[in-house]
């Protein structure tokens, strides 16, 4: 039978048939009307709790809440000093005190350094989330919007620690804000796709894939990065890195210099969990347990006859601190926190920095193979000005010394723990023009040897009246003298 049907109907009767079905019912073969998508083009930002059709559409949506930032920094130099405060022969005539004496009285120059970067737009009356290097040291941060126009911002508050940063603007309308979405939920796999700056390049567009979650690259201790192949490039810092509905799901701030299609995003529930204490207080307030920790390296483990390498291991308690209030002693293994598992030290800094100052919580040790649960209250975590008391040297001389502990000894790499070392510059200080820099190590003070921060301020102490101070520097495997002037009273 259906060898007849077939030999009784010849190829032009079949192609009648066929073009008949389609003019008359309009949905032979599947064959329908292509949708109208200039539609949904129209739909405001706060519709897009459904997925748009493609990341053109959300793009549309999204732009007008990413800004552009320029920065613009004045740095001091002498006029005409050909090699800045660094010479190319550190060593010659006691380091570079022949240059400067040669330049010392030309006036100095005021050197404009620019920057681009990029932000997002979280409310409508103007806070915008960027990082904190771009807008560090920033005499000037001017946002331009999607629109064109632009504002003068004002640094809100900022955190070098997870490189974010607040700021504000003062709009002439309510602006458009970007929804912040759940990073925890975040699966690798996931299309996402970035909005910025790229050198110079406003509102540049690039998508990709999650590539990886709690990626730790060393920028700080609270490493926890969103790896993408979205492209990132210089200029792409502070701005949004999206996902398909439409929601932030990180801060675009890290590249890999050497790979290609390896960039880095702050999770952006690590954003939201600092927001508040930005806003109203400027910087981020952080737990504290006054101890140094280290991971369990195999040896350990071994020696410890531990059944596997999860927690950390603590090398050093701080006297007075919480941890030593609570009991905790060199050679316990924190093991847990109020129940919670510890895998590793950047496990442990970053459970610790987001409990509340002043709250008890249970840590559980491994000492002597047993398990202890002990309740401790934690404190708040000081920076490296509070260490160095409260900053009193880097007013003096523009300078934050701190003690050689046994963690920042493995960090540098140093055999021994005498002397101080320095921890920030101020730019233009007495130091500054010293030609001290951060990590030099002060084993002298007029010919004194330093074996703690207390030797350090006494022996300042005592020449608190002299013009200049006569410090033994290390650095790396060197060591010299330098003088340093006593900053003058203004």
């Amino acid at each position: 039978m259906a060898r007849t049907l077939k030999k009784s109907f010849s190829a032009p009767a079949i192609f009648l048939f066929v073009w008949c079905m389609v003019f008359f019912t309009g949905d032979f073969f599947a064959l329908r009307e292509i949708p109208d998508t200039t539609k949904a083009l129209a739909l405001p930002i706060d519709s897009l709790s459904v997925s748009p059709v493609s990341i053109a559409d959300l793009t549309e949506k999204l732009s007008p809440t990413v800004v552009n930032i320029s920065t613009t920094k004045i740095i001091k130099g002498r006029r005409g000093t050909p090699f800045g405060h660094d010479t190319p022969f550190p060593h010659f005539f006691g380091r570079d005190d022949f240059f400067r004496r040669f330049f010392e009285d030309l006036p100095e120059k005021e050197l404009k350094q620019q920057s681009l970067g990029s932000g997002f737009i979280i409310s409508s009356d103007g806070y915008i989330f960027t990082n904190n290097h771009v807008v560090e040291k920033a005499n000037k941060i001017t946002v331009k919007l999607s629109t064109g126009k632009e504002y003068e911002a004002e640094v809100k508050g900022k955190d070098a620690n997870t490189d974010i940063a607040l700021i504000k603007i003062t709009p002439a309308n309510s602006l458009p804000v970007a929804a912040l979405g759940n990073s925890d939920t975040l699966r690798v796999g996931e299309t996402v796709f970035a909005i910025g700056n790229p050198f110079g390049l406003e509102h540049t567009v690039t998508a990709g894939i999650v590539s990886a979650k709690g990626r730790v690259i060393g920028s700080g201790p609270y490493d926890n990065f969103i790896q993408t192949d979205a492209s990132i490039n210089p200029g792409n810092s502070g701005g949004p890195l999206f996902n398909m509905r439409g929601e932030v799901i990180g801060i675009n701030t890290a590249i890999v210099a050497q790979g290609q299609g390896i960039g880095f995003a702050i999770p952006i529930n690590l954003a939201k969990s600092i927001l508040s204490d930005l806003k109203t207080k400027g910087r981020v307030i952080r737990g504290w347990l006054g101890i140094s920790v280290q991971d369990i390296s195999e040896d350990i483990a071994n020696t410890l006859k531990l059944k596997d390498r999860q927690g950390a291991l603590v090398g050093n308690v701080f006297e007075g601190d919480p941890a030593d209030k609570a009991g905790i002693k060199t050679g316990d293994l924190i093991i847990a926190i109020d129940g919670k598992k510890i895998q590793d030290t950047h496990e442990l800094l970053r459970i610790v920095a987001a409990l509340r100052v002043g709250g008890t919580v249970e840590i559980t040790v491994l000492r002597d193979g047993k398990e202890k649960i002990l309740q401790i209250t934690i404190g708040e975590r000081r920076d490296e000005k509070d260490i160095a008391h409260k900053g009193k040297i880097s007013e003096r001389y523009g300078m934050t010394v701190q003690e050689i502990t046994p963690e920042l000894a493995r960090h540098l790499g140093l055999t021994d723990k005498l002397g101080v070392v320095i921890t920030q510059i101020q730019e233009g200080s007495p130091a500054d023009d010293a030609g001290l820099r951060v990590q030099d190590i002060i084993l002298q003070v007029n010919r004194v040897k330093i074996s703690s921060l207390n030797d350090y301020l006494n022996e300042v102490s005592k020449i608190s009246k002299e013009k200049t101070i006569l410090l033994l520097i290390k650095r790396g495997d060197t060591s010299f003298f330098v003088t340093l002037k006593k900053e003058e009273t203004k």
